[in-house]
């Protein structure tokens, strides 16, 4: 049911539609606090939900057509602009104002964000009186997800609004066609292991022909993006193999592996979490293009802006290399798209993203250029939670020093390779709450 109060607020806005909306709207935690401007809309207040990432970790996605998703610690909300009401797995939402596109960006109802997302979402509070929404570091619904959760940290169990997927059985790793894998598996750590041993597969972007980028613009030591990614998988394979996780590469040596290759050798090693490692590079018509530096990372989804589009043009050209590659004809993004869109895939990999930008901002001297989405072809294939890190760009001169220096390299390693222990932590926590529900008898039903 709704609570009065939010509709209240909502509908008295909505009888004055041309008067201006009360506002700014302030979302705080202990230390952080931010002003969001509410606009008027046709029946109440909206505003853009992502204003709140400085506090909140939010990602507003365009799906296809007119299905958007907003993304909340792992939990996914669909809407579309000009419809009231939202979806929360099969749970429906009455909106008392419906989204609205402007100018390319999504305006979602105050309700939404001061009601629906605490309820569904969790460690969120409205106050009505003071027009603030507080973010709080624990609550008896859902574990922390504040930037200084360490990992193996004790809190509360997640739970997701849908209920996760049952995690695929994992199986040490096997060669597949001309793939190689790595020769041996540390034996699991005594400290803050996984109860479940886990594959994940670490993919080294491009090889053999297809060099990828190469840099720095305007002189220095020349590296190649190949090189770089492949130092780079292989540390944060071993740093993996240390903690007890199971690991299979994509490449080891300097050879070519099919784009569509790549997400397949996941799916026959039934792996739980695909990786690939990358190098940026700068568009060279931009104004400055060497001054382009910082890390980021996507998940699969269509592109949302120019220069998502622009790296997922550059990572996807490696197919003019493949010869008898076995890409099929067609685009399957929409397809893949839309299967992750009624699973949990795409606010997984989003989950697994937020964490990795958030552990490469503890090291990375660099701008952190944030979580995005593109249609990579690296990814389409990979049926499990999958990201592409852009660890810096190579035409800098900055980035790539820092990229190629063997101590930043292990900081770089073990940043991710610390993102995803955080990650399959937190999947754990989640499975295992289900099953401790349905266990007790208690309403677990997959939906």
């Amino acid at each position: 049911m709704i609570v009065a109060l939010a509709v209240a607020l909502q509908l008295a806005a909505a009888a004055v539609p041309s008067a201006a909306p009360p506002g700014p709207l302030v979302v705080k935690d202990a230390m952080r606090s931010v002003s969001i401007p509410l606009v008027a809309g046709e029946n109440g207040p909206l505003l853009r939900a992502e204003l709140m990432r400085p506090v909140v970790p939010i990602t507003v996605s365009h799906l296809m057509g007119d299905r958007w998703m907003v993304i909340v610690r792992g939990t996914a909300i669909g809407v579309e602009p000009g419809v009231r009401f939202a979806m929360v797995g099969e749970e429906r939402y009455q909106l008392a104002a419906a989204p609205e596109l402007r100018k390319g960006a999504l305006y979602v109802p105050l309700q939404l964000v001061v009601e629906i997302i605490p309820r569904v979402a969790g460690n969120l509070a409205w106050d009505p009186e003071r027009f603030e929404l507080r973010a709080f570091s624990t609550v008896a619904r859902h574990a922390d997800a504040s930037d200084t959760q360490r990992v193996g940290a004790s809190d509360a169990p997640v739970v997701p609004a849908g209920q996760p997927r049952a995690a695929p059985p994992v199986v040490e790793p096997k060669a597949v066609g001309h793939q190689e894998t790595n020769a041996s598996l540390a034996p699991p750590t005594t400290h803050g292991t996984l109860r479940t041993r886990r594959l994940v597969v670490v993919d080294a972007g491009h090889g053999g022909p297809d060099a990828g980028m190469h840099g720095p613009i305007g002189g220095g030591p020349q590296i190649f993006e190949k090189n770089v990614t492949l130092t780079v998988a292989k540390r944060v394979g071993a740093a993996l193999n240390a903690r007890g996780v199971a690991v299979k590469y994509t490449r080891t040596t300097d050879t070519l592996i099919a784009l569509d290759d790549r997400g397949r050798i996941a799916n026959d090693a039934h792996a739980d979490l695909f990786v690939s490692i990358h190098v940026n590079a700068a568009n060279p018509g931009w104004k400055d293009p060497g001054a382009a530096r910082g890390f980021e990372t996507y998940f699969l989804a269509e592109a949302k802006t120019e220069d998502a589009r622009r790296v997922e043009q550059m990572e996807n050209e490696v197919v003019k290399f493949e010869s008898g590659s076995s890409a099929q004809a067609g685009d399957p993004l929409n397809f893949v798209i839309n299967d992750m869109a009624q699973n949990e895939h795409l606010r997984e990999s989003n989950e697994l993203a937020e964490l990795i930008q958030r552990r490469l901002g503890r090291v990375h001297p660099a701008p952190n250029r944030g979580v995005k989405q593109a249609g990579f072809r690296v990814l389409v294939t990979a049926f499990m939670p999958a990201v592409l890190v852009e660890i810096g760009f190579g035409t800098n001169p900055a980035d790539a020093a820092f990229i190629t220096d063997p101590a930043h390299v292990d900081e770089i390693s073990a940043a991710i390779s610390d993102a995803v222990m955080e990650y399959l932590k937190r999947y754990e926590r989640r499975v295992s709450t289900i099953t401790g529900v349905a266990a007790s008898g208690g309403s677990s039903e997959r939906r």
